[in-house]
């Protein structure tokens, strides 16, 4: 066990890495670093870090791409990755959380604020640190232990990146209730972490994408529910 969590710090400017390192360690957090998304993916392997700071543009392979290859890697594939890039546009960070991001920031950021996203990405990734947690629910099979989903009888495992089991796991435990993004925002990502309402049309678009169409129901102009029977 280590005794201080571990950041990995991505991105090709030096000075960049070097503020961070010096900010985040007076916050008593350890920190390793790549400076581009080859040597990150390397890393993070060798390393699995406890959170990931990933800029997207970067030469030999670029935050997108290193993203991707990290949530293929069994061992990464609960990690929480921050996205801290240049790239500002809507459709860029929409690109990034469906890559598998967990919180998409833009540059210029201030330190408080990064360091508040990464210690608030830092408690929840440790909220399912408890004894093995299983629902059954429809025909499906949730486990939380190990964030493997199973549908039907075949028990073929679907696996999901870390926010989408969390809020999939979130909607089935409460099945038929109405919640609004806000509402999936606050219980889920936490009221600490800034992250956009499209955020979560992204993480339900992905499920239904892995696991099926008709479990999570879109309730126009409120929100989201899980079905508690087939129709």
């Amino acid at each position: 066990m280590r005794e201080r969590p571990l950041i990995l710090l991505v991105d090709d400017e030096e000075d960049i890495i070097d503020l961070l390192q010096y900010n985040l360690q007076k916050e008593n957090f350890d920190t390793i670093a790549a400076k581009d998304g080859a040597e990150a993916v390397d890393l993070a392997v060798q390393e699995t870090p406890d959170i990931i700071v990933l800029d997207i543009m970067m030469p030999r392979m670029d935050g997108l791409e290193a993203c991707k290859r990290m949530r293929e890697h069994s061992t990464l594939r609960t990690v929480p990755i921050l996205m801290l890039t240049a790239r500002s546009e809507e459709a860029d960070q929409v690109v990034g959380l469906d890559t598998g991001a967990d919180i998409y920031l833009t540059k210029p950021i201030s330190l408080p604020v990064l360091i508040s996203q990464v210690k608030a990405l830092l408690r929840g990734s440790s909220r399912y640190d408890t004894p093995a947690d299983l629902i059954r629910i429809l025909d499906l099979e949730i486990d939380r232990d190990r964030y493997v989903v199973r549908r039907g009888n075949s028990g073929k495992a679907v696996r999901l990146a870390r926010k989408e089991f969390d809020l999939l796991y979130f909607f089935a435990s409460r099945p038929g209730k109405v919640f609004s993004r806000q509402d999936l925002l606050d219980r889920v990502w936490g009221r600490d972490v800034y992250v956009v309402d499209r955020t979560v049309d992204v993480h339900v678009r992905k499920i239904r994408e892995k696991v099926g169409e008709h479990y999570i129901e879109t309730i126009k102009g409120v929100g989201y529910r899980f079905i508690d029977t087939f129709q």
